[in-house]
């Protein structure tokens, strides 16, 4: 063979290596985009659900005002009982009153407490739903 020859080879297989490299990497840009844009859903998904909990958190803090309001209101006019009573039903009256409003201060500490954990859980739970999302698409390709 002659040098012109061997040069045509070598040219040939380099114009061969060079278009299969710019297919491997075209085709490597396509999974990459394919796992980026399921990626990218599954933060979406995910926060749609936090978005959701956080929704359904205001609600239900909606829902436990109205009752803490309900509480207060039912102390209230119990104290107001206990100042108009008679003297028999006084010590009866306040003891009554004063466990109610007891319970009303319980009942709004908790309720506070529980949305207030009720919202990170629901939260945590959005993200590590979103999570698995994600390394499930990775991991299945």
């Amino acid at each position: 063979m002659k040098d012109a020859e061997w040069q045509s080879a070598w040219n040939d297989r380099d114009a061969r290596d060079s278009q299969a490299k710019a297919e491997n990497e075209a085709a490597a840009r396509e999974r990459e985009q394919a796992y980026q844009q399921s990626i990218n859903k599954a933060v979406l998904d995910g926060q749609r659900i936090i978005d959701k909990a956080t929704a359904d958190v205001a609600t239900a803090r909606a829902s436990s005002d109205r009752l803490r309001g309900a509480a207060d209101k039912l102390a209230a006019q119990l104290a107001a009982s206990e100042a108009s009573g008679n003297s028999c039903s006084t010590a009866a009256s306040k003891a009554t009153a004063r466990a109610v409003m007891v319970l009303a201060d319980v009942f709004k500490r908790a309720g506070r407490r529980a949305g207030d954990l009720a919202e990170v859980a629901n939260q945590a739970r959005a993200r590590g739903v979103a999570c698995e999302q994600a390394y499930g698409v990775v991991r299945s390709n």
